[in-house]
């Protein structure tokens, strides 16, 4: 599997949300941050705009749950269109049962850690996974400045991983530009969130092939 670009419409223009789409066509994933002003101090979008995202892009949708409550709420979310669920172990109560549940109904299941979560009490759990989401920044805004303190937990998740034989993606999400990503694929990150870094930029499809490829270069080393 090479890096993939998922480029968060956290950063797009909610008035043309499905225009936002197209202009990074190229792109892997397009990454939906739901929040629910309770377990992150924001609110975003919701079930509803999900289920036109999905009518709207043949990009696949990876769902990022910042809510209170996912045991409840994550299974709609595949029904709303949704081809990937991330979930907070913060905020879960049972997540092996949750992930066994967006599983059944057919899309990806994940697990988040905000920074200053370690990965190592979750280990049993991985072989239940299709993708763990390691924060590099504070979940709740989009534009924060990333946090270099977070890339050793990259290399350990990545450890983890290698040491059970097991083939999930590393994803990371906050901060990632052209000056972060190298040292994240370095530690071992498949999959890339960036949102101000692509949509800010001039030519977002350019800018996914840009980071794309310095993460398939940094990966190599």
């Amino acid at each position: 599997m090479g890096k993939q670009i998922a480029p968060s419409i956290l950063s797009a223009d909610f008035a043309r949300l499905a225009d936002e789409a197209t202009a990074v066509s190229n792109a892997d994933w397009l990454h939906v941050d739901v929040m629910d002003n309770h377990f992150v101090p924001n609110l975003t979008l919701g079930m509803p705009v999900v289920e036109s995202l999905a009518k709207a892009t043949d990009t696949p949708l990876d769902c990022h749950l910042m809510i209170e409550d996912p045991d409840r709420w994550a299974p709609g979310y595949v029904e709303a269109g949704a081809s990937s669920i991330t979930f907070h172990v913060e905020a879960c109560k049972a997540p092996i049962r949750t992930a066994r549940e967006i599983r059944a109904k057919g899309a990806r299941a994940a697990m988040a850690l905000k920074p200053a979560t370690p990965i190592e009490p979750y280990e049993d759990m991985l072989s239940e996974l299709d993708m763990v989401l390691i924060m590099t920044v504070e979940p709740g805004f989009g534009g924060q400045k990333f946090l270099d303190v977070c890339v050793p937990k990259i290399r350990r998740t990545r450890e983890l991983l290698d040491k059970h034989g097991l083939d999930l993606w590393i994803e990371i999400d906050g901060g990632v530009s052209a000056e972060t990503i190298e040292r994240c694929a370095e530690a071992g990150a498949d999959v890339f969130v960036a949102g101000s870094a692509v949509y800010a930029a001039d030519d977002p499809n350019a800018m996914v092939e840009k980071l794309r490829a310095l993460a398939e270069q940094a990966g190599s080393r």
